[in-house]
């Protein structure tokens, strides 16, 4: 790594300034160092300002040499002239060049340090009220308050980008309450850990038993738990131990810090299978609500009444229309979906579950309901879309989203004040929900409303806290049809027919060479990478005549190693879309983004735009992408430091580069990002045996994200050791008992009622 250089020089011209990030290109006069420009993020810099810069040389291919800031630091015009350009840049608001003139008139050298200490003296000028001199104060406050933060915050490695966002969240007076508590990062800023507080704690002297830091490490690991490892709770033995030896200090401490937050109701104690847990209240208050609300809903009282025979009849209706005939357990599910108002609908590939959907859609639009369907990602909401011919949303989507005023904070509109008006609530690929997402559905389904889970309980469980659906089968307390029959049509199919023998515990067919399942042998992990982009960029394109970036989807069940999916993208990237003179590109980091790459969005962006055009007259506008959205990169305009991306369901959104850490390169993904998808054709290597990484039910979900077929690359010893590792990661989760305890205490009856 370079060595890090300082220049001191006066800022003499803003190229480029995002006021969304603070990332600025400008031009610095030095007396040491002469001409130069500099980039990086330093918000609120204006023309005219002298500054400290630390940071190192780079050469851009089309800029030339540039100096690449780091850390930045502001030193304040002393002299009646610097003040004076200071002040008409318009960095104050209601400050423009007329009235610094006046203002440096009138208050000489002295001007900042009155706007700051006794702005009301600005109304000493004629024309300056005294409410607009106190505004004028209040915005210069404002400068100096973001300034302070993003220099104290530099010193702990947080750049200035995150500094200002940390500014938004905890107000002008940051570093005071920093310093007081710097736990209040980890707590309140998503993307600070705690380590980076702990770390800002011990240069404050701030004792490792002290109080703030032993409440906020209680909550960081069950925060850690739940995000890391999808458990919703931490048995409390567990908990003590594991955060003494985290933080360093003795159990007894931990324990009467534990008491302390549950007294603040920051912490619920609880038991479950008679063991004394510890839940984050968030995550308590939910599953107690998700349990009641599904509890509820199954118990509630239908408003259309219809007999078995009028049901029946219907059922027949819908069949002629769709024409189908549907099996025994089909019609079971197509029964108890009008007679139940929650209801899950669950089985593996080839058993008919789009058919059940494509029934019960039919059966609601014949008792005028109105229905809304849904899916975790775009990919499957664009899929059954496809399948059922109703227009399917994003979980997201339906519910909506909007900020906060300060942006702080993303919350869907749909809730219990403001609950959804569909009557049928039907979401696939029901495995992928979690805990919190659950929970915002069922507050925005109206009372009586009904819900049908469909999805695979064998797939992986959701990445976000909890169980749901698994949750919800093995309880007993609400309706669940399971599909178990494979039907003839997919009983031809060698994918389904392997992905049943995987669920069983039985090994595939490896063996046969003319269907939709192969198996390519391969001793190391190099020889499996190498036919793995061989298979992408030649074999598969040339022999089926496909486009190996939109129909051929790499799954891995690593990110590390030769096969794992670093690797595997950048060598696909290289294969399939290497660098052209006609195509602009832009390196961020270790990862270059061409024109026509593969990406997926990795975090959720509530606020981000969006344009759909559904015509060359019409358009639909809206904001979010989700993490798991895929697309292609439309276009790189280097000089207005944008990429703009065209999804899978035709969202056109454009990032600043300052966004660009919400992308990744997709021609290879993680098996837990792929879920909720499907693909044409998958191509997966099968060469490493990483314990945690090779089970039973990871090797199932990505056989069964296929279409047309299935590749598998590697050694047949792997393939093995994943189908017969049926040993699950335990989740703590408290759902099944919550709907189990609520469902027997309305079942007994009051002493008064027997």
């Amino acid at each position: 790594m370079d060595e890090e250089l300082k220049i001191t020089g006066l800022v003499t011209d803003i190229i480029y300034a995002n006021s969304d990030n603070g990332y600025t290109v400008c031009e610095i006069e030095s007396s040491e160092d002469g001409s130069l420009t500099a980039t990086g993020y330093m918000p609120y810099l204006t023309e005219g300002e002298n500054v400290c810069l630390t940071g190192v040389w780079t050469t851009h291919p089309e800029y030339g040499d540039q100096f690449k800031v780091s850390i930045y630091e502001s030193v304040l015009p002393s002299d009646e002239q610097s003040v004076l350009q200071y002040l008409s840049s318009g960095i104050v608001a209601g400050v423009g060049a007329a009235t610094a003139k006046r203002l440096v008139e009138r208050f000489g050298a002295d001007t900042l340090n009155i706007m700051l200490t006794e702005p009301k003296r600005l109304s000493e000028l004629k024309g300056i009220s005294e409410k607009k001199a106190l505004k004028i104060g209040e915005s210069y406050a404002e400068v100096q308050s973001m300034q302070s933060i993003i220099l104290f915050l530099q010193k702990y490695r947080i750049s200035p980008n995150f500094a200002m966002r940390i500014h938004r969240i905890l107000g002008s007076n940051a570093v005071e309450r920093i310093m007081q508590n710097p736990y209040i990062l980890a707590e309140n800023v998503e993307g600070v850990s705690f380590k980076t507080s702990d770390h800002i704690a011990f240069t404050q002297g701030l004792p490792k038993n002290s109080s703030e830091r032993l409440r906020s490490g209680i909550k960081y690991i069950l925060s850690d738990a739940a995000y890391a490892n999808g458990h919703v709770y931490m048995p409390k033995t567990l908990l003590i131990q594991h955060t003494a030896y985290k933080l360093g200090v003795d159990e007894i401490e931990i324990e009467n810090a534990l008491s302390a937050l549950a007294l603040d109701k920051d912490v619920f104690f609880d038991e479950v299978e008679n063991t004394p847990v510890c839940y984050l209240s968030y995550f308590y208050e939910a599953e107690l609500y998700v349990a009641r609300r599904i509890i509820s809903l199954s118990e509630y009282e239908q408003k259309y009444k219809m007999s078995e025979k009028e049901i029946e009849t219907a059922i027949s209706e819908a069949e002629k229309q769709n024409g189908i005939t549907l099996a025994h357990e089909q019609r079971d599910a197509a029964f108890t979906s009008v007679q139940s108002g929650f209801m899950v609908l669950t089985g593996g590939p080839g058993t008919g579950k789009t058919t059940v959907i494509k029934t019960i859609l039919s059966l609601m639009k014949s008792l005028s309901l109105k229905i809304a369907l849904a899916a975790p990602t775009g990919r499957a909401a664009k899929r059954l879309t496809e399948v059922t011919g109703v227009e399917a949303k994003t979980i997201h989507r339906l519910l909506g989203t909007k900020s906060d005023s300060d942006g702080t904070a993303n919350h869907f509109t749909h809730n219990e004040t403001n609950p959804l008006s569909a009557d049928v609530i039907i979401i696939d690929e029901a495995s992928m929900i979690d805990l919190q997402l659950m929970h915002s559905l069922l507050r925005a389904a109206k009372t009586g409303a009904k819900v049908i889970l469909a999805g695979d309980a064998d797939q992986l469980p959701s990445v976000g806290p909890g169980n749901v659906l698994r949750d919800i089968i093995s309880c007993g307390g609400v309706p669940v049809i399971r599909l178990d029959h494979i039907f003839r049509q997919a009983e031809k199919s060698l994918i389904v027919v392997n992905a049943h023998k995987i669920n069983r515990g039985e090994m595939p067919d490896l063996d046969v060479k003319d269907n939709d399942f192969f198996f390519l042998k391969r001793k190391t992990q190099d020889e499996s990478a190498y036919t793995v982009v061989d298979l992408c960029k030649n074999r598969l394109p040339k022999s089926y005549h496909i486009n190996p970036i939109s129909q051929i989807q790499v799954l891995a069940p690593a990110k590390k190693g030769a096969a794992g999916v670093i690797a595997l993208n950048s060598a696909l990237q290289e294969a399939l879309n290497p660098p052209n003179i006609l195509k602009p590109e832009y390196i961020h980091g270790k990862i270059t983004f061409r024109k026509g790459d593969k990406v997926m969005q990795t975090k959720n962006n509530y606020d981000i735009p969006w344009t759909r055009y559904i015509s060359e007259d019409e358009t639909e506008e809206g904001q979010g992408v989700y993490n798991g959205d895929m697309g292609i990169v439309q276009n790189v305009a280097v000089k207005d430091k944008q990429l703009t991306v065209i999804f899978d369901d035709d969202r056109v959104v454009t990032y600043q580069f300052s966004e660009i850490d919400q992308l990744d390169l997709s021609y290879a993904i993680t098996v837990h990002k792929s879920q909720g998808s499907e693909f044409a054709y998958v191509v997966l290597p099968v060469c490493m045996s990483i314990p945690a990484l090779t089970f039973r039910n990871l090797f199932y979900t990505a056989i069964t994200r296929a279409k047309i077929m299935v590749i598998l690359v590697g050694s047949e010893r792997v393939v093995n050791a994943m189908v017969q590792n049926n040993t699950q990661r335990e989740r703590y989760s408290g759902l099944c008992e919550k709907m189990t305890m609520i469902k027997n205490a309305l079942s007994e009856k009051a002493p008064w009622e027997e």
